[in-house]
């Protein structure tokens, strides 16, 4: 009986319901002032019906993609009354000017460093399709490499086994940039070896995202893992207010050792993702490791997002050589963010799709299709291309 008590009394305390609890409140709240104000209705009720007027040219008129101006209009039509309040309160979420600056600053650091002559030669070797799409990611700021090795790893077991390997290796940094971690067989044998890599002086940075880590880490971890000598920082904790600032969140998935080596992928460090346990049946998750060249952009990504709370601090990182590989090809590691409003990912996406000649094939938990990639794909189909999609069943 005293252990449920115990329990009950952690989950009445815990984060999660704190902060539902004040969202509530604060709903209510804005109730009680509609309520209040009801006496007004007619007057309200017409600037209300203007509002939305107005923010439905306001939303036709965006540069924004057409099904996320669609989404917008037909609440907004629907819902006159209060549409074009709630588009006005969360329909333009902005980043705060100090996140702007300090990931512009960030971005534009790491366009300095890469040496310009290395990037120039690695685009005129390749073909004239792969040479444009290189252009543009280049443009974005995020250049091409030669003389990088690259692993494909999957299912996720096998980015793992890879992980400890690498790690066990680190002679001066680690930096982990995850969306998840939870606390299990996966992060408990990680944290091991960074806790000793630390004791041997190797410097090491964790990165997790405040929402997704909500109900698998416990409230101010990032305390805790301090404590170990680890630096960590909580990317945009939830905080119980009504802003869609809270929806702007950290996916990406990067380890990064001593600059050389790098991970990314789906692979988040929890346990269902290496198949320890079964949340929804058997996982399938792939990730990629690369050595070489190409992981200083998998560094410089880290560290824009860890320069958003901390002094940028790129030149150490980012300048040293690094060994050379006989690896062929290219590898052009990118990134994106809600900085400037360019769709880079989805771009980079229509143009691979656009340029498919024999097949298609794609894995994704999350397939949530705007038109213009649905067109892609179909289009990639009727002209004869195989087109298979491999979907999770939840």
């Amino acid at each position: 009986m005293a252990r449920v008590i115990l329990k009950f009394r952690e989950w009445l305390f815990s984060r999660v319901v704190i902060v539902g609890l004040l969202i509530i409140v604060q709903v209510a709240m804005l109730a009680v002032v509609v309520l209040r104000l009801s006496r007004y209705f007619a007057i309200f009720y017409g600037i209300f019906m203007l509002l939305s007027v107005v923010m439905t040219l306001v939303v036709i008129n965006k540069e924004e993609n057409p099904s996320y101006k669609l989404a917008w209009i037909i609440p907004i039509m629907a819902f006159p009354l209060f549409g074009g309040f709630f588009y006005l309160m969360f329909g333009n979420p902005r980043l705060s000017r100090r996140l702007s600056e300090r990931l512009g600053k960030g971005h534009n650091r790491f366009a300095e460093l890469v040496p310009p002559s290395r990037s120039a030669c690695a685009r005129a070797e390749l073909g004239e399709g792969l040479r444009n799409q290189s252009e543009y990611i280049t443009r974005m700021g995020f250049p091409p490499f030669a003389r990088t090795e690259t692993t494909y790893l999957s299912p996720g077991e096998e980015k793992y086994k890879a992980m400890l390997k690498v790690l066990e290796n680190a002679k001066r940094y680690i930096f982990l940039e995850y969306f998840i971690i939870e606390e299990g067989q996966m992060w408990d044998s990680i944290l091991k070896i960074l806790e000793r890599k630390v004791k041997e002086g190797v410097e090491v940075r964790v990165l997790y995202d405040g929402f997704g880590c909500l109900l698998t880490l416990p409230d101010d971890y990032f305390r805790t893992l301090r404590e170990k000598g680890i630096q960590c920082i909580e990317f945009n904790p939830l905080i119980p207010v009504l802003t869609m600032f809270m929806n702007n969140r950290d996916h990406r998935k990067i380890l990064v050792i001593d600059g050389k080596v790098g991970f990314t992928g789906g692979v988040n460090l929890a346990d269902e993702y290496i198949n320890h346990i079964e949340k929804y049946g058997r996982w399938k998750d792939a990730a990629v490791m690369l050595e070489g060249e190409g992981v200083r952009t998998m560094t410089a990504l880290f560290l824009q997002m860890w320069s958003i709370q901390r002094e940028p601090e790129f030149a150490q990182f980012l300048t040293r050589p690094l060994p050379e590989t006989q690896a062929k090809g290219f590898v052009i590691p990118y990134g994106d963010c809600p900085l400037d409003g360019e769709r880079v990912g989805e771009m980079v996406y229509i143009d691979l799709l656009n340029r498919a000649k024999r097949y298609i094939h794609i894995m994704t938990p999350y397939l949530i299709l705007d038109g213009e990639l649905e067109t892609a794909l179909k289009f990639a189909a009727e002209r004869g291309v195989d087109v298979h999609l491999i979907l999770p069943h939840v």
